[in-house]
């Protein structure tokens, strides 16, 4: 392996850490939050009225889907590289691929549920 590959994959294993990183605290605060307002006895139409609109959750939501995006990615390409024949060039493709798809899939959801408000 080359220089450059090796520094690559050096960058791309600190990027799933990081991304692991914020994924915990971003699943936490989402499973919370939804425990919290279904014990409340909150509506799905009460719940958007909260959530919906405001600034802080797409914030919270355009990272938590950006942190999905870089990770996962990643650990599909290594799985691909220890279970398939398909040329590396190929996997880096695909990894790619699959980013961008949760990416612009997760922010057209973001977007949507902040539509959705009242603001």
């Amino acid at each position: 392996m080359s220089a450059s590959a090796l520094r690559i994959e050096t960058y791309l294993w600190l990027a799933q850490r990081v991304s692991a990183l914020i994924l915990v605290i971003c699943i936490t605060v989402h499973i919370a939050t939804m425990i919290i307002a279904v014990q409340g006895g909150l509506s799905s139409e009460e719940i958007i009225a909260r959530i919906g609109g405001s600034k802080i959750w797409l914030s919270f939501y355009l990272v938590f889907v950006s942190s999905v995006a870089v990770h996962a990615p990643i650990g599909l390409k290594s799985i691909m590289r220890e279970m398939s024949q398909i040329p590396t060039n190929r996997i880096d493709l695909l990894s790619i691929l699959f980013s961008l798809i949760i990416g612009v899939l997760g922010i057209r959801a973001a977007f949507g549920l902040y539509g959705l408000g009242g603001a």
